[in-house]
């Protein structure tokens, strides 16, 4: 792991974003050989951009955009609630993002502020991408290298766009004055702005994140990220018979060509402490400086279980602040992860033991196998096995054992993937570590995906079995390979939900396969009475239409909102 040091830079621009000045932040965390010294900036105007250092920051302002997405309560309710493996917890007023209900409309504010955020994160590229050229003083290298990484985060959050809201506005120009003319442009013309800014700035992107600064966009990034807009695309109104392979050979490249590989052991990928690994594509940057850290990545707070209640135990930093939002459904648990032998992903994704950290002689609660437990300090006071245990063997152990039958929204696996015990205090929101947001396991995932869609079977075998040997405990690397038999599309949908559990992908795999609406009846009760076909897309935001000339003639919503 390297030393980290931190650049954060708070950058205004005036008069480009589309309803005026707007403020953004950026965190790049950097190896001792190569660190940037923190520097606030604000209030600049427009002029500043024209400069090479405001090239530079205005870069950096357009990957803090980023950061409304990846590793907030907003980006989590729009990708794993209301799937087929989270449902709701206990807690939070954004259940109805979950169970599609009325309440789920054109005012939800998760809509308006992703959209605002992306918006304004596109027109500073839009400007990056049109000033560059006549900018002086910076070399022609890094003017190519600084527009190759606006168009990355340009095509990155109009594909994201598309997915959840379908046809949407097209700006390609820097907005300099608030307009009220727009229009919705149909996804065939965004997936064509998408693969065309992402095939010209894959070769002005560095090939290797070593040699520039950490967080940055590489070349392997947006190949993988071409790959999946390819993939996508594949099964939407904008599809071609050649998408599919046209990603093959994206995927291919990322997995040969920039140095990466998948970690031997699966828990090691997302372990606190490790965040920049050999497995990672690319990750949005966060960092401790509560002055620069925008909101922080909360991920770590929402897949948690209240443990912090129950005998023997308070709230720390290690075990984290549950905030109760994401349950497991049923079906990821026993089904997904319902082989525990040879796959080691359920005992790495899952927290099953939590040791005593408040020690005393305790009434029980959920386990009443025993009415009291007693406790020294660091003694098992929880324990999740993951399957049924009788009475009579539970009232044999010293400590309360969870069940599965003994579930509910507020008791449950707890996710371990983006826990933070680095925060200042047990009550810090804003955690600091990075999100991973592109890993090879994924890409050789897709990459199975599309040799699978292509009838490239035994290929796409071979693939996938790259992920599952790495996932098998040790010994069991022969037992987890599949045959070509055995890979069928069920097996590939379920095999993305055991490798990425939590990291922001399930709703829109789901909405990429064409099956969010089936799975989600089958596997996720509280979302099956009300969910609709119209829930495939998310509602515009109102403020969006009102803004429109023309209103809903102008800026129509989707249908069913």
């Amino acid at each position: 792991m390297k030393t980290m040091k931190n650049l954060s830079i708070n950058y205004k621009l005036k008069n480009l974003g589309r309803i005026g000045a707007f403020a953004l932040s950026l965190a790049f965390a950097q190896s001792c050989q190569d660190a940037l010294q923190e520097d606030v900036i604000s209030q600049i105007g427009s002029e500043y951009l024209n400069s090479p250092k405001g090239l530079d920051d205005a870069v950096n302002a357009a990957y803090t955009s980023m950061r409304a997405w990846y590793g907030t309560e907003r980006g989590n309710n729009f990708t794993e609630f209301g799937t087929d493996v989270y449902t709701n917890g206990s807690d939070g007023s954004w259940k109805f993002m979950n169970t599609y209900t009325t309440e789920f409309d054109s005012q939800n504010g998760h809509v308006r502020e992703l959209w605002d955020e992306f918006y304004r994160g596109i027109n500073t590229c839009n400007a990056v991408i049109g000033r560059a050229p006549n900018i002086t003083g910076v070399s022609d290298a890094v003017k190519a290298q600084r527009i190759a990484e606006a168009k990355f985060i340009r095509a990155h959050h109009y594909f994201l766009l598309v997915q959840l809201f379908g046809p949407v506005e097209l700006r390609l120009e820097e907005t300099k004055v608030p307009t009220r003319v727009v229009k919705r442009n149909p996804e065939s013309e965004i997936y064509a702005a998408i693969i065309k800014d992402l095939t010209e700035a894959i070769p002005g992107l560095e090939a290797r994140r070593a040699s520039l600064q950490y967080g940055r966009a590489t070349r392997g990034a947006a190949e993988h990220l071409l790959g999946r807009v390819y993939v996508t695309k594949g099964t939407s109104s904008a599809k071609a018979a050649d998408d599919f392979g046209k990603a093959e050979p994206l995927f291919n490249s990322v997995i040969a060509n920039y140095g990466l590989r998948l970690l031997p052991d699966f828990a090691s990928v997302h372990a606190f402490g490790n965040e920049i690994n050999d497995e990672v594509i690319w990750s949005v940057q966060y960092t401790r400086n509560q002055l620069t850290n925008g909101g922080g990545n909360n991920a770590h707070v929402f897949f948690l279980m209240e443990y912090d209640t129950q005998a023997g135990m308070r709230r720390d930093t290690e075990n984290g602040r549950p905030f109760r939002r994401y349950m497991p459904t049923t079906y990821a648990l026993e089904t997904v992860f319902g082989e525990r032998t040879n796959d080691s992903r359920y005992k790495k994704t899952f927290r099953d033991t939590y040791r005593s950290n408040r020690p005393g002689t305790f009434n029980t609660s959920f386990d009443r196998s025993k009415p009291t437990v007693t406790f020294a300090l660091g003694d098992t006071a929880i324990f999740l096995p993951g399957f049924e245990m009788s009475l009579a063997v539970r009232a044999t152990k010293r400590y309360q054992v969870l069940t599965p039958s003994m579930y509910r929204e507020n008791l449950f696996p707890a996710l371990v993937k983006h826990m933070d015990p680095g925060r200042a205090d047990l009550t810090q929101f804003e955690g600091g570590r990075d999100y991973i947001a592109m890993r090879l396991a994924d890409t050789y995932l897709l990459l199975a995906e599309a040799q699978f869609r292509q009838g490239k079977i035994a290929e796409a075998t071979t693939t996938i079995n790259n992920v599952r040997r790495r996932a098998a405990f040790p010994g069991r690397e022969t037992a987890m390979a599949i045959t070509p038999a055995q890979f069928t599309f069920d097996f590939l949908m379920e095999e993305r939900a055991r490798e990425l559990m939590g990291e922001q992908t399930r709703w829109l795999d789901l909405k990429r396969w064409g099956n969010l609406v089936e799975r989600v009846k089958r596997f996720n009760p509280q979302g099956a009475p009300n969910i609709k076909d119209f829930h495939a897309l998310r509602p515009i935001p109102q403020n969006q239409i009102d803004r429109a000339e023309g209103g809903p003639s102008g800026f129509p919503q989707n249908p069913g909102y």
